[in-house]
């Protein structure tokens, strides 16, 4: 991956279903606004782009895509969101905080049984992040959360998909530059200030 040379940073938070990604990052854009950064938030997939729109179906269930090909609309979708958000943001000097990014593609798609390099190679010529944060949460604690959301789940399957790409996540400290794991059992004002330790390194 393409390191990140534009006047903006590039932070992204990663983590499974449940983790607690989104409490986290409202805080992080907040922590940022009062240390007078221009931030944008954003996520993964998106919804801009026609391939975004195919991952969302196919996440819901309304269409069947295979594995592979649903990364390739990742690829896809992520190039545009690149494009057309991010690096315009960056060159305007700006905090892009994004909810998933490239990580996710080699974490979800190596446990679907995909190739990791193969993975990897596709997302080749995009930016490696200045900074990625992956939330590290037991499968267990996600699958309490997300029942307690209310939202109906096949626990066998859903429980043992999560426990497969968070064994891939756990790799990805050692494989990227300047991604870092950080526990996130513990109340949320606790992992932040995790979070924000780390991201005072590149402020």
């Amino acid at each position: 991956m393409i390191k990140n040379n534009y006047p903006g940073k590039f932070i992204v938070i990663e983590g499974l279903d449940g983790s607690g990604k989104n409490a986290q990052i409202d805080l992080l854009i907040d922590f940022l606004n009062k240390n007078k950064k221009e931030v944008v938030a954003t996520k993964e997939p998106t919804t801009e782009s026609e391939a975004g729109r195919k991952i969302k179906q196919a996440l819901k269930g309304e269409i069947i895509v295979e594995p592979l090909e649903l990364q390739k609309l990742y690829v896809q979708d992520r190039k545009e969101h690149l494009e057309n958000k991010v690096i315009p943001a960056l060159k305007d000097k700006k905090f892009v905080v994004s909810s998933r990014y490239a990580f996710s593609t080699f974490a979800y798609g190596g446990s679907d049984g995909l190739d990791v390099d193969l993975l990897i190679k596709m997302n080749d010529e995009f930016l490696l992040p200045d900074l990625t944060i992956i939330i590290n949460v037991n499968p267990e604690s996600c699958m309490e959360r997300i029942e307690g959301r209310g939202e109906p789940k096949e626990l066998f399957e859903k429980r043992e998909k999560l426990s497969k790409v968070n064994e891939f996540y756990k790799k990805l400290p050692q494989m990227f530059e300047s991604v870092i794991m950080i526990n996130g059992e513990k109340p949320i004002p606790e992992v932040f200030e995790n979070v924000k330790k780390i991201i005072e390194r590149i402020l």
